[in-house]
């Protein structure tokens, strides 16, 4: 684990309440103008760290018009862990000042509002967990909304955004770099630490969704992470050979039964804590669409894992999800 050596000098501090994190690497510049406008407004609320591993045209680019938004930088030559999110994150959490912090990726989009609750929920807890939601709405969106009901009809989804401490931030000394389920690795790092995670289920945060094509290219390395739930990854497993079983008996009402709880448990989700709001009802009925999506994804994850050693990622192949709560607390104890 790569840990945090380097503090901004005491004349720099600032008074900002709230600092945020944002790890960006772009191949194009396509969505710019929004984002820089986003910045633009954002910088009135919480001093703003952009970490940005594009290549040089673009950085340049990056840096110029942001000039006086943010404070723009590359990621710190001594990390090399695998995860070029992972190395945006913990150099800006390098540089930030404040105590409370917001890490974020580059499709969030907070309102003031929004930031206020975090910085709020970051007096008396070390970890927050916010819940996005996608605006606007096209079909894969929805589609992917799926995933994020059926996590809240048992619990609480996976963000792209977290509020963190950053003195329990230091004192973990940072997390893991060289996972792909990220989100998870971090979760479970503050825990291991004896941290305290908070997830307000209304507390809705906005986030651009992807294009189609980027959409379909992450089904795959999604399923993968459930690799670092085992229990989770079995039940998908068994999804497919279950299906074809109940067709095979000329049983398309036990299908149907199962589809039927899909959708069920999507729109509990989508009812908790006023997610009507901003989850339509559309969303619940991809439900088993997904499912089927990551039963099959599920299997290829699978073969990915034991044949190929991982999966792609940032011109890398990773091949560990996540690290169990087990691991992760005899790292801490060792660290103590």
């Amino acid at each position: 684990m790569t840990t945090l050596c380097r503090r901004p000098p005491e004349s720099r501090r600032t008074t900002v309440e709230i600092d945020y994190v944002l790890p960006l690497r772009w191949r194009d510049d396509a969505g710019l103008a929004e984002l820089t406008g986003y910045l633009r407004g954002l910088a009135r609320h919480a001093r703003i760290v952009v970490v940005d591993g594009s290549p040089s045209p673009l950085f340049e680019r990056h840096a110029r018009l942001w000039r006086g938004i943010a404070e723009h930088v590359r990621p710190d030559d001594d990390l090399t862990v695998a995860n070029g999110k992972v190395a945006g994150v913990l150099t800006g959490m390098r540089r930030a000042r404040s105590e409370h912090v917001v890490i974020a990726d580059d499709d969030v989009r907070y309102d003031a509002d929004a930031l206020a609750r975090v910085r709020a929920l970051l007096g008396h807890a070390d970890l927050v967990r916010p819940q996005n939601h996608f605006h606007p709405l096209p079909w894969h969106a929805r589609w992917d909304s799926a995933r994020t009901l059926l996590n809240r009809g048992l619990g609480a989804d996976y963000p792209g955004t977290f509020g963190v401490r950053r003195s329990t931030f230091e004192k973990m000394g940072g997390y893991d770099g060289d996972v792909l389920f990220e989100n998870l690795e971090l979760i479970r790092t503050v825990r291991a630490h004896g941290g305290r995670e908070v997830r307000p289920l209304d507390l809705y945060v906005r986030r651009l969704p992807p294009d189609a094509r980027r959409f379909w290219s992450q089904r795959v390395r999604q399923a993968y992470d459930d690799l670092a739930q085992p229990a989770r990854m079995a039940v998908f497993l068994a999804v497919l050979p279950c299906v074809g079983a109940a067709l095979w008996r000329r049983r398309p009402e036990l299908v149907a039964a199962g589809a039927a709880v899909a959708v069920g448990l999507a729109e509990i989700g989508r009812r908790r804590a006023g997610g009507r709001r901003v989850f339509p009802a559309t969303a619940g009925l991809f439900a088993p669409v997904w499912v089927l999506e990551r039963a099959t994804c599920s299997w290829a994850a699978l073969a990915a894992r034991f044949a190929l050693g991982g999966v792609p990622y940032g011109g890398r192949r990773l091949r560990v999800a996540a690290h169990s709560m087990r691991r992760l607390r005899r790292r801490a104890l060792g660290a103590g």
